[in-house]
């Protein structure tokens, strides 16, 4: 938003030689940072602007140059910074990183993870007859990781893992001796 003088109360815009617009604010750590992208127009500009500064007062902002990390790497360093876990666990994540997580997702930058390339991948390991139990393993796992680089290491501003039921398995249900023989106890 600009005040009476033209100038923004929140960061900078200027006009290069290519005629793009760059964007520059100061993150809440104090330092200067450039949007990773220039703009076409000045509007699109201001509008990157005014939604940096808005997640910023919400706590939801994210460091881009941080989040570009790969998640197969913080994937690996969470499990094994990971405190209290026991050997037969740290196993188990590892495999399903391994397995069922690095091949799919494990190169992608964390800031580039969104909810629909999640629904994708989990939709892939359904497809490719990764049993439900293991696909629910693998999201839970996938989530725990995510949910540690937006709480705790404020890489992304949400944890892109929400896809709906994505957690639990489908649970037979077990057959009841009275159901369908018109007999009920009461």
């Amino acid at each position: 938003m600009a005040n009476k003088e033209g100038h923004r109360r929140f960061g900078s815009i200027r006009r290069r030689e290519s005629g793009r617009y760059q964007v520059r604010y100061q993150g809440p750590d104090g330092l200067m940072r450039s949007a990773p992208e220039t703009f076409a127009r000045k509007a699109d500009a201001q509008r990157y602007l005014s939604l940096v500064e808005a997640q910023m007062m919400r706590g939801e902002w994210g460091d881009p140059a941080r989040s570009k990390v790969q998640l197969r790497d913080y994937a690996e360093t969470w499990i094994a910074e990971r405190p209290g876990l026991r050997p037969r666990t740290i196993e188990l994540y590892g495999w399903l990183l391994k397995r069922h997580i690095a091949p799919h997702l494990g190169s992608a930058e964390l800031g580039k993870l969104n909810t629909q390339m999640i629904r994708s991948w989990r939709a892939r390991l359904l497809a490719d007859g990764v049993s439900s139990t293991m696909t629910a393993k693998a999201y839970r796992l996938l989530r725990a990781i995510l949910t540690t680089a937006v709480d705790e290491d404020k890489l992304l501003p949400s944890n892109p893992c929400r896809v709906k039921g994505a957690w639990w398995r489908a649970r037979a249900r077990a057959p009841c001796a009275n159901r369908g023989s018109g007999l009920h106890a009461r």
